[in-house]
């Protein structure tokens, strides 16, 4: 089947030659940082997570949301889901090996991956965060390979592929939680110290994740073929609804602990720091007050049932959802986590050029490979249907 990736129209080899020179400028870029170490990138003694670990907590819950089509289509017999269930798979494979492609740029030198491998150390969330990544990259590779492949072969999937789709929707929500305690189990940054983390992380990962897939359908249906069909991506838009309200609800959440109690320790200061500004300093606030103005567009749009009804509002609606959600997640919870720091002094944090240009060649990295993983699909749902 791979040999389908190899044929495309002039726009299917113009995007491919697109992603790849954004990768080849990160990698360039990457190459840099690798030989003058991380002073290349904005991140300090004060800021020590910054664009890598934002991208990569957002795009763990990317693809942790494929279990948003798996779980209904299998658990369930939601037949509908049916027609999109490899596109989510193959969505949470990509977003996988982009998550792990930034914790290697975030590394510095990309030897010090195999301290895990060779010195393992199981009571280290960062351990398991490994474990529980690697297994459901490879749980989604073997599942959405054999599935498309007994597709393309007329026949039924192996049986055996069932009982490891079973462990895959556990796994997906382990794969966040897991991934939320590396914050939420460091008692010196107050604005992650909280017991519903993970359940933020869930909740933001069920809006964005679906968002995306919505956006994704309807190019595929515009550049191919092959209909994913409405009521699959309607039913998708509820779940992004309901999953946009419960992670917005959870933000206020924090806001109400934060302010009403007036500790400032308890993430006060990170939050007046990002919405506000701390001690003149608010180079985040345009960011994150772009959330707010997104969120409650996105909400407006979805909870009436007759915008969401209609695809120009749907497309509008997803698109602000997935970048409120990057914004919140990928930039504000992580950076303002750091600020202020255990002096209460402020260390802004911004990205570099080079900085930038490695995460974004990282992004067009893994577009890449899903460009490639949808050619296929979609190409063997096109013979097949």
């Amino acid at each position: 089947m791979l040999v389908k990736a190899l044929s495309g129209s002039k726009k299917y080899w113009g995007w491919i030659t697109v992603l790849l020179a954004l990768s080849g400028a990160g990698l360039a870029c990457y190459l840099w940082q690798l030989q003058q170490g991380l002073t290349i990138t904005g991140m300090s003694r004060d800021v020590s997570w910054g664009l890598y670990i934002g991208q990569f907590t957002f795009l763990v819950g990317v693809a942790a949301s494929a279990v948003m089509v798996v779980l209904p289509y299998y658990l369930h017999n939601v037949k509908v889901f049916g027609r999109i269930t490899i596109l989510g798979e193959f969505l949470a494979v990509a977003a996988i090996i982009m998550c792990l492609l930034f914790v290697i740029v975030d590394l510095g030198k990309p030897m010090r991956l195999f301290n895990m491998i060779f010195y393992p150390t199981p009571n280290s969330i960062l351990f398991w965060d490994m474990v529980v990544l690697n297994g459901y990259l490879l749980l989604n590779i073997i599942v959405g390979w054999h599935a498309l492949e007994a597709e393309y072969k007329g026949v039924a999937p192996p049986s055996w592929t069932r009982y490891l789709v079973y462990i895959s929707i556990p796994w997906a929500v382990s794969i966040h939680t897991v991934t939320a305690f590396l914050y939420a189990g460091l008692p010196g940054r107050h604005y992650w110290l909280t017991a519903i983390m993970a359940a933020r992380f869930l909740a933001s990962a069920f809006a964005s994740g679906p968002a995306l897939l919505i956006l994704l359908c309807y190019i595929i249906k515009r550049v191919s073929k092959f209909d994913p069909g409405r009521e699959a991506i309607q039913k998708l838009a509820a779940i992004v609804t309901y999953a946009t309200i419960i992670s917005v609800f959870f933000v206020g959440l924090e806001l109400f602990t934060a302010f009403y109690s007036q500790v400032p320790a308890h993430g006060m200061d990170s939050l007046t720091y990002l919405f506000v500004g701390l001690e003149g300093h608010g180079k985040l606030v345009p960011w994150m007050w772009t959330f707010v103005v997104l969120a409650v567009l996105a909400l407006v749009l979805l909870i009436n049932p007759v915008t969401r009804g209609k695809d120009g509002y749907l497309l509008l609606a997803c698109g602000a959802v997935f970048i409120a959600m990057w914004i919140e997640k990928g930039i504000g919870l992580v950076i303002g986590g750091f600020v202020p720091n255990a002096f209460e002094r402020v260390t802004e944090y911004i990205p570099t050029l080079p900085e930038a240009l490695i995460a974004l060649g990282i992004w067009a990295a893994g577009f890449l490979i899903l460009t490639i993983l949808y050619k296929i699909a979609i190409a063997v749902k096109e013979e097949t249907v």
